[in-house]
């Protein structure tokens, strides 16, 4: 792999995941304070007020930390990946136009009257604002993913030889992808099991200190419930996005597992040692049959194994070496796994004690929602988008185009590395400041209910 290549791949990681540590937070923040306006308008509630406002605050934090961190998410394109942009973009074109002409349209335009709106607009009318930034995030991500996903699952589409271009031949086809409608819904679930997370640590945090204790309480109820049902959303939507993997990408499922061989009945990996120079693992334990039962639902399912897939890509698409990154893969797989089931037992946790009215008194759950919920978290995120890009490797549009000779063949290696540790620094010193007004702001609560009051009293009804 050529310097600039690898520099290039790295820049694109490191702002990709860098961005993705926003988007699920902003995805499910976002409806959850519209939940919680609602909440207000309804029952009028003060409580419910000062969270909305409290929440909405870093709501607000994190969304616009998303937005400029993902502004050169579209710009690398042109940058460094000119030969993949050229290819693709016909295809790239429609989704990503859509998403920033009307999704991020939508998302702007009613941030603003809902930022800007609290004493100029009826307390129905304001809630609506929300709820319209809500569903804005959530077209913002179908269209993102549907771009995405036709890189996993290219469908729709012909190649013109005339131009060396991709081109679409069928849109509908193209949304309707099982790769879309498989990612989709296990986002979403991401952003509300992320927002619970973030939300359930900073009311532990309020909680051990017996600060804004009613607040803090509906908080902490609200965050462990949204939690658990986004973290199970989460399970339940990854295994059938694991089961459209093993139809659309096997040699991503085969390295998830390390899996060499075919198997009938496949086994499923708990820990292993890989050897690929001998395509082998020098140690495996694993469970009989768990492998095909999570892959087709029952425990006779032929699974392929990585070397009789590498022996299928070599005859279909000329020598070379189709496998993915096993370490990335393999390990990868397994923290975005624990991380969501260390949240589920979290989440289920802060409901239990909500239940029976301790959370409050519980010391080490405090700490343990603070600290271990949010780093499972964002761990768990990062890993998930890092296994599913790293297991489509070598391919940028599986079995269409390769990585290798997608990048900008005009850019020198030394102009990608200034850019990359530019941005680099600048992605740094952006996330300090996030961290801080985040930290911040969250430390310093929701206002006293005197200031609220007037807030609601100055509503128009």
């Amino acid at each position: 792999m050529d310097a600039a290549l690898l520099l290039a791949r790295w820049q694109f990681g490191i702002v990709t995941v860098y961005h993705w540590f926003f988007v699920p937070l902003t995805l499910g923040i976002t409806w959850m304070v519209a939940i919680m306006e609602t909440a207000w308008v309804r029952t009028k509630n003060p409580v419910y007020l000062r969270m909305t406002k409290f929440w909405g605050k870093l709501m607000l934090i994190n969304f616009a930390i998303g937005v400029v961190t993902g502004i050169v998410q579209e710009f690398q394109f042109g940058m460094n990946w000119s030969t993949y942009s050229r290819f693709v973009g016909d295809i790239f074109g429609a989704p990503l136009a859509i998403e920033a002409l009307l999704a991020f349209f939508i998302e702007s335009t009613f941030l603003g009257l809902w930022i800007f709106g609290w004493k100029k607009l009826k307390p129905g009318v304001h809630a609506l604002m929300i709820w319209l930034v809500a569903f804005g995030t959530m077209a913002s991500a179908f269209w993102i993913l549907v771009a995405n996903s036709w890189m996993q699952y290219p469908v729709g589409w012909v190649f013109n030889p005339e131009t060396g271009r991709a081109e679409m031949e069928n849109f509908l086809q193209v949304i309707s992808s099982k790769m879309v409608w498989a990612q989709f819904p296990h986002t979403i679930a991401v952003g509300f099991a992320t927002a619970g997370a973030m939300m359930l640590g900073v009311a532990a945090w309020h909680l051990a200190r017996k600060n804004h204790l009613e607040v803090m309480r509906k908080s902490a109820a609200f965050a462990a419930v949204a939690m658990l049902l986004g973290s199970l959303g989460v399970a339940f939507t990854g295994h059938v996005l694991g089961q459209v993997m093993v139809e659309a990408q096997p040699m991503k499922m085969a390295s998830a597992e390390a899996l060499w061989d075919t198997e009938q009945p496949a086994s499923f990996s708990l820990f292993a040692v890989g050897d690929k120079h001998n395509s082998r693992n020098s140690i495996n334990v694993t469970i009989p049959g768990a492998l095909s039962l999570l892959s087709c639902n029952n425990f006779d399912c032929e699974v392929k194994g990585i070397n009789d897939l590498q022996a299928e890509m070599v005859a279909k698409h000329g020598p070379g070496d189709y496998i993915p990154n096993l370490f990335v893969t393999y390990w990868g797989f397994r923290l975005m796994v624990g991380a969501g089931m260390l949240m589920i037992l979290i989440a289920g946790l802060g409901v239990w004690f909500h239940r029976k009215g301790k959370i409050e008194t519980r010391g080490w759950y405090l700490k343990l929602a603070l600290w271990i919920g949010i780093t499972a978290a964002f761990v768990g995120n990062a890993t998930g988008w890092i296994f599913t890009e790293m297991g489509r490797q070598p391919w940028a549009v599986y079995e269409v185009l390769l990585t290798n000779g997608s990048n900008s063949p005009t850019v020198p290696a030394a102009w990608v590395a200034i850019s990359l540790v530019g941005l680099t620094l600048l992605y740094g010193a952006v996330g300090v400041a996030a961290v801080y007004l985040f930290v911040k702001f969250a430390k310093a609560g929701p206002g006293d209910e005197a200031d609220n009051h007037d807030v609601a009293a100055s509503m128009v009804y």
